[in-house]
């Protein structure tokens, strides 16, 4: 190739990349670049810019995009926990009653055996509530804390310490989320666990609350919170670390050049290695959670003496399948959500430019 036509081609290519930039069909994928909405912190937190880019649908951390995360965690949350309701089952009669449900296999081909194929879907209606109401809360709020809590710290000690942001927005949002999703919980571990009692929420629901009263709702809430807020905290705190390093040591180019499939990729691969995390720090207090459940007498104490160290942990292969799963979709449909609705999508945490030239100055001093 001549030096004339490398010449031209460059030019060529620079125009183009003028035209895109410029162009009001351009999506959310470049950083945002919005002007705050109250106050400066947000600016300085180091985590995301707070700027709004032409063509975007709002402001970062507005109104408007806190309630549209609360819309993404709806549909990435609540579809992904429906689809996967036959493995929850056969996990669920795994922890519960494991000399009848042996292993995953046995766990389906029983299941389908004494209730058909049909049976495998029972408790579909209050996984999809319940778990939208909690995707709703822990996605939308995680993000209203994450901008709050970085916005109380100086930008160059919200980069530094932006792990335990993550940790403590995620904590916070979870806190909440599960509040909203117990009482769906209750009854789905009931109508799964426990053969004859009912087939679908509408039984269950008034039945629950005829025999035992409202209490029983949130019987296993502290359980609950000792299996979502842990999960939770690795989910988020763990995605957010996984994709920055993904971009900084494996992806090779830089974020703001990848087409938004190749972003999503990414997405995707951050959320899975994120969720087997999940799924380890989570399962013993998932095991607690469905016992108690399905025995009205029981308690954390008398479940724990009685499954022992190694029965708490049965069932936990599937449920690596099932959250790995399910937490890299739920991050693929909530990033895709973003983009479908153009919001903004401030790149992964970047080093502040003070902080790096500070850095620089003592890095050259110790030199010298």
């Amino acid at each position: 190739m001549t030096s004339e036509s490398s010449q031209y081609n460059s030019k060529m290519f620079s125009s183009l990349l003028d035209v895109a930039r410029n162009s009001p069909f351009r999506g959310p994928l470049s950083p945002a670049q919005c002007e705050p909405i109250a106050a400066p912190q947000v600016e300085q937190s180091g985590m995301a810019a707070a700027t709004a880019v032409q063509g975007d649908s709002c402001e970062f951390a507005s109104s408007k995009y806190f309630a549209l995360c609360g819309l993404g965690g709806i549909l990435s949350c609540g579809i992904t926990h429906t689809a996967v309701v036959p493995l929850d089952l056969v996990k669920c009669r795994l922890q519960v009653d494991p000399d009848k449900y042996k292993n995953v296999l046995t766990g389906f081909k029983v299941s389908v055996r004494e209730e058909g194929m049909r049976g495998l879907a029972k408790g579909w209606a209050p996984t999809f509530i319940g778990y939208s109401l909690q995707g709703l809360c822990k996605f939308g709020l995680y993000e209203v804390f994450k901008v709050t809590y970085s916005g109380m710290l100086d930008e160059e000690t919200a980069y530094s310490y932006r792990t335990f942001v993550y940790l403590a927005a995620s904590a916070s949002a979870e806190f909440f989320a599960d509040i909203a999703l117990s009482p769906l919980e209750a009854a789905k571990v009931r109508i799964q666990t426990m053969p004859g009692f009912a087939s679908t929420l509408r039984e269950a629901w008034p039945k629950m609350v005829q025999n035992e009263g409202y209490g029983t709702f949130y019987k296993g809430l502290v359980p609950l919170w000792g299996r979502q807020i842990p999960y939770t905290m690795m989910k988020f705190a763990c995605f957010e670390k996984t994709l920055e390093l993904l971009y900084k040591h494996v992806v090779p180019k830089p974020r703001e050049q990848c087409t938004k499939g190749e972003q999503l990729v990414v997405t995707f691969a951050a959320g899975y290695i994120a969720g087997v995390f999940c799924a380890i720090v989570s399962h013993p207090a998932d095991t607690v959670v469905s016992k108690l459940n399905q025995d009205k007498t029981a308690t954390v104490g008398s479940i724990v003496g009685k499954l022992g160290w190694a029965g708490v942990w049965k069932g936990l292969g599937p449920r690596i399948i099932m959250i790995g799963t399910l937490t890299a979709l739920q991050w693929f449909i909530y990033d895709a959500v973003k983009v479908w609705l153009r919001m903004p999508r401030p790149p992964p945490a970047e080093m502040p430019e003070s902080m790096r030239k500070r850095l620089e100055a003592e890095e050259a001093a110790k030199s010298k």
